[in-house]
């Protein structure tokens, strides 16, 4: 059965949240940076003590945030306006004993920033809300259902990171579960669509959307679906990404396709639902097949004109991928239940030939040009940046050179200041002899670039005084060879410089 929220219910839910200061930053200034910290990552003991001293707020940290068992009196007392029958009856507190737990996951999450562009009016314009979706594994001390409404993880997180956020018309959030995407896509966007196959995923997302008074267009149905024959701006997608046999445990993370056809299907058809121009960004996961490169893989499953961005964050072993999914669950890997699913799934990686899981970030853009970009690349080293800004880079920089690819050497290009030259020394016969130079863009991703000398040479004259030709002619009579010859090397090294930032037209 499905929660029912009434607008006078989630009027008064607001009111007591905001009466108790129970969001972002009430709750780290009421348990503190280090109890804080040690709750994100799941250990709730500190956080425990810090909300005793804490009054109603601590009350509501603790019924909501830490799964604890509340008197009844402290929980109407905190939630006021709210009548307790009221709560019990949408499902948003449950009966345990005398006293009252949460039936429902309900918690604060910002961005804690000010939005450049706010589509819509209501709190949502601060990056400040509150998110309805079910109790963890955690909370529910096993494992949970199958229709359960995952609430804001890890990687919803970094998609919302990874999310360009320039302000577009229109925005469609593609399985919106808890509604999270959708609730960032409202600060950019004028008009913001949002589907789910599950009935239950668009009830909770509607009850957060009209407690943080943002107003957001709600269809169901299975995949593009919905939104038939419509368009638009910006697709942002979290699927069903989760690879295996075709079937369906949990609706959240399985989609009853084979492998990583659902990545596959999203990638396939997502461009047809952008307007000219627009940008669909989404995760997904991709198979390492034995003889098969993955790049070679996703590539064939994009449509036509279209720009594409693959971004490989992570490649699981597939023993670790399925014992981290069975616990995501609640199962026990150890237990006869979680051997079984676990034999079954290893089963048919070995079918077929999987070596391991890739994992990622792809954004899509439908192109207006004959001959569009495709790049797939590894990003596993860590970094503290959000990749949002640098996809609208990498797009801004491939529409760039996809206009004046045939200008490069009649370009005056420059090394940006935050591009560092790093040289490795080895001894050697004469001394110490330099084995590698690697260039290192210290801001964003870090993206880093292996050079010889020559090519070390060549983007130490890129400072914006002399076109690429004549650059490359000087370094024909300083290192020997012929300009031409240096042209047929430096041409795509700059092409790729120039998409990850690190050379620039001055």
């Amino acid at each position: 059965m499905n929660p029912e929220f009434s607008d006078d219910l989630l009027a008064r839910l607001r009111e007591a949240f905001q009466r108790t200061r129970y969001d972002t930053d009430g709750v780290l200034a009421a348990l503190g940076g280090a109890a804080h910290a040690a709750l994100g990552r799941g250990e709730p003991e500190l956080a425990f003590r810090a909300s005793q001293d804490a009054g109603e707020l601590g009350t509501l940290i603790r019924l909501l945030l830490l799964g604890s068992a509340e008197p009844a009196a402290e929980v109407e007392a905190a939630l006021a306006p709210v009548p307790v029958a009221d709560a019990l009856s949408a499902g948003l507190l449950t009966p345990a004993g005398e006293s009252l737990r949460a039936g429902l996951d309900v918690r604060p999450h910002g961005t804690g920033d000010t939005p450049a562009n706010a589509g819509v009016a209501g709190r949502g314009e601060q990056g400040e809300w509150w998110v309805i979706s079910d109790l963890d594994s955690d909370l529910l001390g096993g494992e949970v259902p199958p229709e359960h409404v995952l609430g804001v993880g890890h990687a919803s997180l970094s998609l919302v990171r990874a999310t360009i956020r320039r302000p577009v018309g229109t925005l469609l959030d593609l399985g919106t579960g808890c509604g999270v995407q959708a609730l960032h896509g409202a600060r950019h966007a004028q008009r913001v669509t949002a589907t789910d196959v599950s009935s239950r995923a668009l009830a909770l997302a509607d009850a957060t959307f009209r407690l943080n008074e943002v107003d957001v267009e709600l269809l169901r149905g299975e995949w593009f679906s919905p939104v038939a024959r419509r368009r638009f701006d910006q697709v942002v997608c979290n699927p069903p990404f989760v690879v295996g046999p075709p079937r369906v445990d949990y609706t959240y993370r399985d989609s009853g396709l084979a492998g990583d056809d659902a990545s596959a299907l999203v990638v396939r058809q997502l461009p047809a639902f952008l307007t000219d121009g627009g940008i669909g960004q989404l995760l997904a996961s991709w198979l390492h097949v034995e003889g098969e490169d993955w790049a070679d893989r996703v590539t064939r499953w994009l449509p036509a004109e279209t720009d594409a961005w693959f971004v490989q964050r992570d490649v699981a072993d597939p023993g670790l991928y399925v014992g981290t999914w069975l616990r995501d669950a609640g199962i026990d890997p150890s237990s006869p239940e979680g051997r079984a699913k676990a034999g079954a799934w290893l089963d048919w990686f070995a079918d077929n030939k999987v070596q391991g899981v890739g994992f990622g970030f792809v954004t899509l853009r439908r192109a207006e040009v004959a001959h569009p970009t495709i790049v797939c690349e590894d990003l596993r080293q860590a970094f503290d940046d959000p990749l949002g800004p640098e996809a609208a880079g990498w797009l801004d920089r491939v529409a760039w050179l996809q206009e004046h690819g045939d200008e490069l050497l009649e370009t005056r290009f420059r090394v940006p200041s935050t591009v560092l030259l790093e040289s490795v020394a080895g001894p050697g016969d004469e001394g110490w002899e330099t084995t590698i130079r690697r260039l290192h863009r210290t801001d964003g991703p870090g993206w880093q670039h292996e050079v010889d000398e020559p090519a070390a040479a060549l983007l130490a004259g890129c400072r914006g005084a002399l076109p690429l030709s004549d650059l490359l002619e000087l370094l024909s009579f300083a290192h020997g060879g012929s300009a031409e010859e240096l042209r047929e090397a430096a041409l795509p090294m700059i092409r790729e410089l120039v998409r990850h930032g690190m050379v620039e037209p001055a």
